[in-house]
């Protein structure tokens, strides 16, 4: 149930920063925006849910030999700048599909 409340917080408050944006009659801008929100939403979600996934078997690991914390911190560091790299890709493709952004991408 608390997964299901954070996708639903996650995938509607990004749709609100959209809301702003004048939709002109006839265009689709506001279909658009939905998409884009939705597609942040869930690249967040999975982000989120494969870094804990992360960190989750890292410290497993850890717990179960102490001695091999050294060896699984570098991959663990490095497969978390990956996954989050992933999640600001999917920032900026949804940001690139918006027409007259106002970040001009």
């Amino acid at each position: 149930m608390k997964k299901a409340i954070v996708f639903a917080v996650t995938t509607l408050a990004s749709v609100a920063a959209f809301a702003q944006e004048a939709v002109v009659a006839g265009s689709n801008a506001g279909l658009i925006a939905i998409g884009s929100g939705i597609a942040i939403g869930l690249a967040v979600y999975g982000g989120t849910s494969a870094q804990g996934n992360a960190a989750a078997s890292a410290l497993e690991g850890i717990a179960r030999n102490p001695a091999a914390g050294d060896k699984l911190f570098t991959p663990l560091i490095l497969s978390l700048a990956l996954i989050e790299s992933l999640v600001i890709l999917a920032f900026l493709v949804a940001f690139i599909k918006i027409p007259g952004a106002r970040f001009g991408f």
